[in-house]
């Protein structure tokens, strides 16, 4: 199980996904991550923390992500890898544009990743 939650509106959007994170941390608690983004950002802004959501709420409060109005959180439990920041979700592509949360394992990884390196 994870926990996944997004949001888009025209509030900050990070204490709006940390709050949803929190309510489901109990679908995992071995990592947490945000990613956030607005018009005018090159790139998606990114936290993760292995362990308990507490780790990243508290990374932010020390060092405060940038605004933004969009976002997408995970919480991991740890079915397949180990619990870890390079582990923890989300995802995001080689230019660093875009960023994804997933639920469960992606069985064909494999292919998936032979038919990219192709490209």
């Amino acid at each position: 199980m994870c926990g996944i939650v997004g949001y888009i509106g025209t509030e900050q959007a990070a204490p709006i996904i940390l709050d949803g994170l929190s309510k489901l941390e109990y679908r995992g608690y071995d990592s947490a991550g945000v990613a956030l983004t607005a018009l005018g950002m090159e790139r998606v802004a990114v936290r993760k923390k292995a362990g308990r959501l507490a780790n990243l709420v508290q990374d932010i409060e020390r060092d405060p992500m940038p605004e933004a109005t969009v976002g997408i959180g995970h919480t991991r439990w740890a079915t397949h890898g180990k619990p870890s920041v390079v582990n923890a979700h989300p995802h995001t592509s080689c230019d660093g544009r875009i960023a994804i949360v997933h639920n469960g394992i992606i069985e064909n990884f494999a292919e998936l990743r032979e038919e990219l390196e192709g490209r």
